[in-house]
């Protein structure tokens, strides 16, 4: 998929610049596409070589939380829900340990660890699975999940958006939070229809009214701010839980009588590496994405869905950011090129770069995450997870619309 849309970029970039040059005139687009070119690759070669210190500060914090059993005490929180919505799932099944352990990690932003944790997970579940080619109800659930991607701590968003010089990295900290609320909820509640289960139990409510609940009372604390003050407001308070879980984090480290120093040192020693392993990704990602909108495809797109939601009586401002909602399904780090794409051109401090983060912290690859899990263990009929995971990217992408709006 990612493989397709790299070289459409490309082509789309090339014929429409034989357009402007033939037809209208424009001669100098073919400079311009190769000044892009140079320009684009030096630019995401310096942005992850300047992220590595961010990289390395929160891989280290990370492995204090994984080491000290801060996801094995939300795993023991979770699993009488897990046992609830995939009955069909013996309690004594490894799989249920798995499957926990990963939504504790992603919940952490643990994504090294969350990886490797559902992989195991899917094929623990596809041992008790009785159609080896089709995934199961409890597959399909877990995958819905994973893909809506519900995040405590949106690191990588804050790490770019702090990189590009946003004068409140931290702004997009709730509404990131209450849009990829959305979308897990809407995820979990698709899946439950399709499959007809029973939510309707003390435990399942129990969970579910908690989880709304706090959505609930943090969004009417916002909502009841003066217009005026919600950026800011959402700045201090994400700030303020960011350094309140780093301190607690240190805290369980001494707790459990870890040496934090080393363990955070073990961790921070992934940053480089990781820094360096996405270079490639970036620059083959900035750079079509560059050609493509100096060759004027871009713009063109986002020129179509402006005089559609005109049309629509929509205020359009929000429409710039729209490329990374589109991209966000197909490509992760398509969708973050995207990202940084939007705030290199409009500012980072500017709506569209403020949509575009919140758009990106919403939900999660879908098309991957479901090509990388159910790819792993063989599945070729995925069932419902694929409708259930887009109608969570929609409510995803759809809120992050109306609270960018909100807090902006």
């Amino acid at each position: 998929m990612l493989n397709i849309i790299w070289i459409s970029f490309f082509l789309s970039a090339f014929i429409f610049a034989l357009y402007q040059s033939l037809y209208l005139g424009n001669a100098d687009v073919w400079t311009e596409l190769v000044s892009a070119t140079f320009s684009s690759s030096k630019t995401a070669f310096s942005i992850c070589l300047n992220l590595t210190g961010i990289l390395c500060l929160w891989l280290g914090l990370l492995k204090i939380a994984q080491t000290s059993g801060i996801t094995d005490w939300l795993a023991k929180a979770l699993r009488p829900l897990f046992r609830k919505i995939m009955p069909e799932v013996p309690d004594n099944s490894p799989a249920m340990g798995s499957i926990i352990m990963n939504m504790a990690a992603n919940v952490l932003g643990l994504d090294n660890a969350a990886t490797p944790m559902g992989l195991k997970a899917m094929e623990q579940l596809q041992e008790i699975n009785p159609q080896k080619d089709k995934a199961s109800n409890a597959q399909v659930l877990f995958m819905v999940i994973n893909s809506s991607a519900i995040t405590l701590i949106p690191i990588t968003i804050l790490m770019y958006r702090s990189e590009l010089g946003a004068t409140n990295p931290s702004a997009v900290f709730m509404p990131i939070l209450f849009a990829t609320s959305a979308s897990t909820l809407v995820g979990f509640l698709s899946v439950c229809l399709v499959q007809r289960l029973n939510i309707f139990n003390r435990v399942v409510l129990g969970y579910l009214g908690a989880f709304i609940g706090f959505i609930a009372v943090i969004a009417w604390y916002f909502n009841s701010l003066p217009e005026d003050t919600r950026l800011s407001a959402s700045a201090n308070c994400g700030n303020f839980i960011l350094f309140a879980i780093i301190v607690l984090f240190i805290c369980s480290g001494l707790l459990k009588k870890i040496n934090v120093y080393e363990t955070f040192i073990e961790g921070a020693k992934e940053g480089f590496s990781i820094a360096v392993r996405i270079i490639p990704y970036l620059v083959a990602m900035l750079v079509a994405i560059a050609v493509l909108r100096t060759s004027g495809v871009l713009d063109l797109i986002v020129l179509g869905f402006e005089k559609l939601f005109s049309g629509l009586g929509f205020d359009t401002e929000f429409v710039k950011a729209l490329p990374t909602a589109i991209m966000k399904p197909l490509s992760g780090s398509g969708a973050r090129a995207m990202m940084i794409e939007t705030m290199v051109n409009y500012g980072p401090n500017s709506f569209p770069a403020f949509v575009a983060s919140v758009v990106q912290g919403s939900t999660e690859t879908t098309f991957y995450v479901l090509a990388v899990y159910f790819g792993a263990v063989k599945i070729s009929k995925v069932g419902a997870a694929l409708p259930c995971a887009l109608l969570a990217d929609l409510a995803g992408i759809s809120a992050a619309i109306y609270f960018s709006y909100l807090f902006y």
